[in-house]
């Protein structure tokens, strides 16, 4: 029986250069890595997003691909990519899914854990 699953990691880091404290703005880069932890070749095909300031302020972001790319991927490979968000709080949160399609036709979603971004010190 042929099984279908993404495993997705996360890295996070706040970019203290882009970021304005004074006008409550925060930069945050979120480095992806999607592995094909399944057995059959999957092409990513779109993303949903929930990000969530500390003011519980949510916004969601629904497109095609990642950063340009709907990868394929065979069995065992991964693609990483690097994106970027901005929120009026020094911390927050960002969860969400992928919606692939494996070669042989059958759609998932792959769950992207909750991660925290924060600016350091920002949470004890």
């Amino acid at each position: 029986m042929s099984t279908y699953r993404l495993r997705v990691t996360v890295k996070t880091r706040h970019i203290p250069e882009q970021s304005d404290p004074a006008e409550h703005r925060y930069v945050f880069a979120y480095t992806i890595t999607i592995t094909n932890v399944g057995d059959v070749p999957t092409q990513v095909i779109s993303r949903h997003w929930i990000i969530t300031d500390a003011d519980a302020h949510v916004e969601e972001v629904k497109g095609l691909g990642v950063v340009g790319h709907q990868p394929l991927l065979a069995a065992g490979e991964s693609f990483e990519y690097t994106s970027g968000t901005a929120m009026t709080t020094p911390t927050g949160s960002m969860r969400g899914s992928y919606f692939a399609v494996a070669e042989d036709g059958t759609r998932f979603e792959a769950p992207i854990d909750e991660f925290a971004l924060a600016v350091p010190r920002a949470l004890h």
